[in-house]
């Protein structure tokens, strides 16, 4: 399933590109996973961060026509395709999933604001004053990521109806439901 990252993404004008993004995600979730169970906060927040950006990806993919009708010049349009789908810069994450939330999805924005705090914990670490990040401790942290993971399998599993699944979709999806269920 790892090996999944490695390869090179088909591009984002492919039918199979929103299936292996899905997978890509699931194997960083798997990864995120992983990480807790070692003990490795840090590097799990940054995989889950990476698993919900990837989730955008495809949702960006799958509504880009509707998103580009919100657009206000062609500038941002051709910018939506050419570098919101590809890339999902982080510092367009907020805005993007805004777009997102007037398309229906409703809980975009809040999973992407979690995504965000893990993604500034995976650099800062634990903050007891909560200065700078909002997590006290490693373990708030990591109920934070096993939220966001769980919501990325969340969203793999609703864009079921969306995306045609490969069978290493299904099956990374399979595995990874049954090691979050134990966790």
């Amino acid at each position: 399933m790892y090996e999944a990252i490695e390869r090179p993404l088909p591009k984002p004008s492919s039918a199979d590109y929103a299936s292996a993004r899905l997978l890509e995600a699931l194997v960083e979730t798997k990864l995120a996973i992983d990480f807790l169970r070692r003990g490795l906060t840090r590097n799990a927040a940054g995989k889950a961060f990476q698993a919900w950006r990837t989730v955008l990806a495809v949702l960006l993919k799958l509504e880009l026509e509707r998103l580009k009708a919100l657009a206000k010049t062609e500038e941002e349009r051709r910018w939506l395709e050419e570098r919101a789908v590809p890339r999902v810069p982080t510092t367009k994450m907020i805005p993007l999933s805004q777009m997102l939330r007037e398309l229906g999805y409703r809980d975009v924005s809040a999973w992407t604001n979690l995504a965000l705090n893990l993604h500034d914990y995976q650099y800062h670490g634990p903050d007891p004053d909560m200065a700078l990040i909002k997590y006290r401790t490693r373990e708030e942290a990591a109920r934070a990521v096993v939220e966001l993971v769980s919501a990325v399998v969340d969203y793999v599993q609703r864009l079921r109806e969306k995306v045609q699944f490969s069978e290493e979709v299904e099956k990374a999806l399979e595995g990874v439901r049954a090691e979050l269920a134990v966790l």
